[in-house]
This record gives C-alpha cells, sequence and structure tokens, in this order.
C-alpha cells in the first residue's frame, strides 16, 4: 500500500453525474454467486490475499470469487463508467478516492447493509473511520493501514557514535549530519537523511503530523500560512538540504536506486535513515536480511515533545462499485474482510500493513516482531494524524508538494507569503470543485 499517482480523479469528479447514472446487471439476492475483487496487491501481496479469500470461500460455499491484482484506481474508475466493474473494488489511496467514490455515487452507500447486520463503524479506531466516508456517506470500509516511522541503520549508527534513535528534530539534524560520507571530491556516498520532497516516501503529509501541524482551520479553509510548524517543517527540510548541497543531493539520488526494489539506498546502507510505511519490515526481511536496523516514531518538534511516538497514518479502503450485480454477496466478502479478526491478522502477518479493527490490533495472533510493532503503537497514539478527505482527493497535497519542491531548490523567496497564496490556490481549488474540506 503506497500513495499512488491520481491521474484521472479530476475526470472522476467533474463526470460524477455520468458515473452515478450508470447502470448495472439486477442485483442477485439467492446467496449464491460468482463474485469479481480486484486490488492492487501484487506478487506475494496478491498471494496472501487471495489465501484469505479462499478462507472466506469455505465458510460461503455459494459464493465463488476471482482475485485480479494489480488493480489502480484508474481501472476502478473506468470500469464503473463503462458498467463493468467489479463486484468489490479495493483502493490503495483513501485520501486521493474517499471524497469522489461517496459523493457521486460510484461506490454504494454500506449504511443500510451495516444496520442490518448490527455492524457499528466503532470496531474501527478513529482515524480509519474518517478517511473511509465523506460527508456523513460511508461507502467505504477501512482494510488495513499504513504507517510511517524512522528507520535507522543500527550499524552506521554505531559506527558514527550514536546510541539509539533520535527523538526531536535537532536531533534527527545532527545525526543526520553525523552519519553523511562524502567522497573527496565533496559528492555523497552515504546520506544521513534525505528529506528532498518526491523522494521515496518524502511528502508534507508524512512529516506535518511532528509538528503538529493541521491542514484546515474549523471552517475547512486551507490554514497554512497561520501555523508555525509548517513554515518551520519547510525551513527545517531546507537547511539539511542545503549543508548537503542541492546538487550534490539531486547527483545522490540519480543512483539511489528503485524505492521498491532491492536497490532500495536505505537496504543497500547507502542511507543510514529513512522515514518510510511498515511495509519495509518485509521488503527488508525478503531482500536483505543481513541488515541490521531498528524502526522508531519519526522525531517530532523540539518544542512538542509530547507529540513523539506519533506519526501519519492513511490506507486502503474497499467498496461495492454501482454497477455490481451482485451487491448481497459482495457485502459478505467486503464485511469478511474489513472485520473479521482471523482475517485480518492473516493479511497483516503475511503483508506487513497494519490491521484496520480494535480486536485485530489487539489480537495476541499478530506476529511479534520488534520492528513492525513499532508502527502498532503508533497507528494507536492519540496523536496519530491524517489528511483531510476532500472531493479533489490529494490534490491539496499535490499542490503543497509542488510548492514544497520550489521552496527546497531555492525558487521561493518570501515563504510566509508563499505559504498564504497556497491557502488561496487550496481553496480556490475546493471552492471549484464544489465543496469543502472535512476538518
Amino acid at each position: 500500500m503506497r500513495r499512488v499517482a491520481i491521474a484521472g480523479l479530476v475526470l472522476l469528479v467533474l463526470s460524477a453525474s455520468v458515473i452515478a447514472g450508470c447502470g448495472g446487471s439486477s442485483e442477485s439476492s439467492s446467496g449464491s454467486a460468482d463474485l469479481t475483487f480486484w486490488t492492487g496487491f501484487t506478487d506475494r501481496e496478491l498471494g496472501v490475499m487471495k489465501d484469505v479469500v479462499a478462507d472466506f470461500e469455505k465458510t460461503h460455499p455459494d459464493i465463488h470469487v476471482k482475485v485480479v491484482g494489480g488493480i489502480s484506481d484508474d481501472k476502478i474508475v473506468a470500469a464503473i463508467r463503462g458498467g463493468n466493474a467489479p463486484d468489490v473494488a479495493h483502493s490503495f489511496d483513501a485520501g486521493a478516492y474517499t471524497g469522489a467514490y461517496c459523493s457521486n455515487g460510484a461506490w454504494i452507500d454500506l449504511a443500510d447493509y451495516m444496520k442490518q447486520d448490527g455492524l457499528s463503524d466503532d470496531v474501527f479506531p478513529e482515524v480509519p473511520r474518517e478517511y473511509s466516508q465523506f460527508e456523513g456517506t460511508r461507502c467505504a470500509l477501512p482494510m488495513l493501514a499504513d504507517v510511517y516511522g524512522l528507520y535507522y541503520n543500527k550499524d552506521l549508527l554505531a559506527k558514527a557514535g550514536l546510541d539509539g534513535p533520535p527523538q526531536t528534530m535537532s536531533q534527527l539534524m545532527d545525526y543526520a549530519k553525523k552519519l553523511t560520507v562524502r567522497k573527496p571530491d565533496g559528492s555523497l556516498e552515504v546520506v544521513g537523511l534525505d528529506p528532498f520532497d518526491g523522494f521515496y516516501e518524502n511528502i508534507a503529509a508524512h512529516w506535518a503530523p511532528q509538528w503538529g501541524v493541521d491542514w484546515v482551520d474549523e471552517s475547512g479553509k486551507s490554514n497554512l500560512a497561520a501555523q508555525p510548524g509548517w513554515a518551520s517543517m519547510l525551513e527545517w527540510q531546507k537547511e539539511l538540504i542545503d549543508w548537503y548541497g542541492y546538487d550534490n543531493l539531486v547527483r545522490w539520488q540519480a543512483s539511489a536506486g528503485d524505492e521498491f526494489s532491492a536497490q532500495n539506498a536505505f537496504e543497500r546502507g547507502k542511507l543510514a535513515m529513512n522515514l518510510d510505511g511498515e511495509w519495509r519490515v518485509a521488503f527488508i526481511g525478503s531482500e536483505h536480511p543481513e541488515l541490521n536496523f531498528g524502526t522508531a516514531p519519526l522525531p517530532v518538534d523540539d518544542a512538542q515533545p509530547d507529540l513523539y511516538g506519533s506519526g501519519y497514518t492513511s490506507g486502503s479502503i474497499i467498496g461495492i462499485p454501482k454497477t455490481s450485480g451482485h451487491k448481497d454477496e459482495a457485502w459478505q466478502l467486503l464485511k469478511y474482510l474489513a472485520t473479521d479478526t482471523g482475517a485480518l491478522v492473516k493479511m497483516t502477518n503475511g503483508i506487513r500493513n497494519v490491521p484496520t479493527t480494535t480486536a485485530a490490533l489487539e489480537s495476541p495472533d499478530v506476529k511479534p516482531d520488534e520492528a513492525f510493532n513499532i508502527f502498532l503503537d503508533i497507528f494507536a497514539n492519540p496523536n496519530t494524524r491524517t489528511t483531510p478527505i476532500t472531493l479533489v482527493g490529494s490534490a491539496n497535497q499535490d499542490l503543497v508538494d509542488a510548492f514544497v519542491t520550489k521552496y527546497q531548490a531555492g525558487k521561493v523567496d518570501d515563504l510566509q507569503a508563499g505559504l498564504a497564496d497556497l491557502d488561496k490556490q487550496i481553496d480556490a481549488q475546493l471552492e471549484a470543485a464544489g465543496g469543502a474540506q472535512v476538518p
């Protein structure tokens, strides 16, 4: 589960009336059906998902499920518009798509099914409850979450005389400099920490909770310029980038290796510390089991030490497209995948994403793993945050990241004025889409 591009989302929003008007085959209520389930998982992770669905079929012998992997939200959107969507769809990016799927009827409202089965959304912790509904319409249930923290190379820390992970931003800055190794010509051999926006999982949303900042005010208006933490975060990142040398860092990234491959810079010891999601634990175990690494919450603003232990989370959602011809049976599959403790534990142990019900989080059957368990703790921390659900998906975040990229490159003369202008751009974008952000 990772942040994916949202090309086509604007088309989805602007074509809402077309999507909502799509018809479908008549709904089956016989209790027997052949369902299609689309998911973004591939390879090892897809194998785990197929095993979980096979368990469902054993307890629902009249329902047969075809699992199709490698499906993006663009494909889901196109299939809904074409009237040939799957019976159950799995979206990797709640922040980008929940608002659109729920607001225009592309995914059906699950309220009646939940009421019928006596299922309360209280079974989910607060944050996944938030990102799986929009303005009172629950068109989705959460299924597995991503949580972000700090990965650090224990051997490199020990070599630099550093004991344990940093907890504040000033410590993180100090660690990053001490862990950096330069070649004789001044170029970078090993980077202590790369805060470059767009590098691996580095985006503003993943760093923002560590400064305790929000995206919106009480009325749902963009609220970046009014909070000193936003400027402090960006200044901290730019200070470290300038210390490396912007061009030096760009050149180093050219050979850093693909994020989702065995050439990942952290996995190869070329990056001493890195912001990343919980899934990296499984990737390291599969690709570089020799790596001596640790995990910890991402450090926080020195002025807010009580935030330590928290972080950023988002996750995937599952729903029933309007065009499904077997909605009753699709609900049985969706409910199983999203709420069955055994199913969630099996997915968590196999895929190494965070389970999204309280019962699964607390299950003794979750495989113990010191590195992975840090992310369970971050997820449960009351200060852990997500981003607001909007009609424009993560387009507001894209505006912020584009601005951050310019600022880090030294192309913004007045940071505060730039943030104020960014607020105006985001509010105009939301107004054009016909809605405000949900605080």
